[in-house]
């Protein structure tokens, strides 16, 4: 028995300030395996007990929690162990100082993505627009968030944007939402006719909504046009550029069966001779 509390009590020295026995060593491998034991049974137990929608938010918090608590737990029980954790701190200042500034950005990308889940202004499949980068969410993690650009790109958002930039959530109200499509023609068309061809163009589309119903506003009298604004609502604006282009095509195509122009920019120019 005193042979095996010798060699518990064997110390690894350091340095003068800094040194830890075979015990301390071993202390600090049970409780962390039983930390590690408690935590995932505390996780089933709550787990089962929330919506599937809610499961992964807890999951993303609940591992950057437990870590944060791995991280304590060592240091109190290297402390209780006779482990002088300050000499540590101070052996390695200028190391730590290093880390603290590389991981700054990491860090407020975690913080962020808790504000997300907890805040919910980003779901998986919402619709987001930021820095003029237009995507659907995939997935939402602890420090970024993966969306699909309508391409098919991988969209990689370090969380901490969403606090720095203005964030556009598009489908935020829901699925529906308003699009539009400016149009110009010439002076002298018949404006009633131009109002009856857009809304035709815009009310034949599948993927059009019939209610709320197209409307045509009639926005100003332009240099060089009668300039008009065709809005529509769709169920989709991820997939509007399509539909957008469909009906451009079908104004195009009524328009010419119509005789309305639409016209060229112009501009007058003064030549002055001296």
């Amino acid at each position: 028995m005193e042979e095996l509390n010798k060699l518990l009590d064997y110390t690894f020295k350091f340095s003068k300030d800094i040194s830890i026995s075979i015990r301390a060593v071993l202390t600090l491998i049970i409780v962390l395996i039983i930390a590690s034991l408690l935590f995932n049974f505390l996780k089933k137990i709550v787990i089962k007990r929330l919506r599937n929608d809610d499961k992964n938010k807890f999951d993303t918090v609940f591992s950057f929690t437990s870590w944060l608590m791995y991280i304590i737990i060592f240091l109190v029980t290297l402390s209780s162990s006779g482990v002088n954790v300050t000499a540590i701190f101070a052996a390695s200042a200028a190391l730590l100082i290093g880390v603290g500034l590389a991981l700054q950005t990491f860090f407020q990308d975690i913080i962020s993505g808790i504000f997300i889940i907890i805040d919910q202004s980003v779901h998986v499949g919402d619709i987001i627009e930021l820095d003029g980068k237009v995507g659907r969410v995939e997935e939402i993690k602890l420090r970024t968030t993966r969306a699909v650009t309508i391409d098919n790109r991988v969209l990689i958002i370090p969380n901490h944007k969403y606090l720095t930039k203005s964030l556009f959530n598009w489908t935020q109200n829901g699925t529906l939402t308003k699009e539009n499509i400016k149009v110009g023609v010439a002076y002298g068309s018949d404006v009633d006719l131009v109002k009856k061809l857009l809304l035709q163009a815009a009310s034949e589309h599948p993927k059009v909504f019939k209610i709320p119903a197209p409307i045509v506003i009639f926005e100003d009298f332009g240099d060089s046009a009668l300039q008009f604004t065709l809005i529509f609502a769709l169920n989709d604006s991820f997939q509007a550029v399509i539909p957008k282009s469909d009906i451009r095509f079908r104004i195009n195509e009524l328009f010419k069966e119509h005789e309305i122009s639409i016209p060229f920019p112009q501009r007058d120019i003064h030549i002055i001779k001296e």
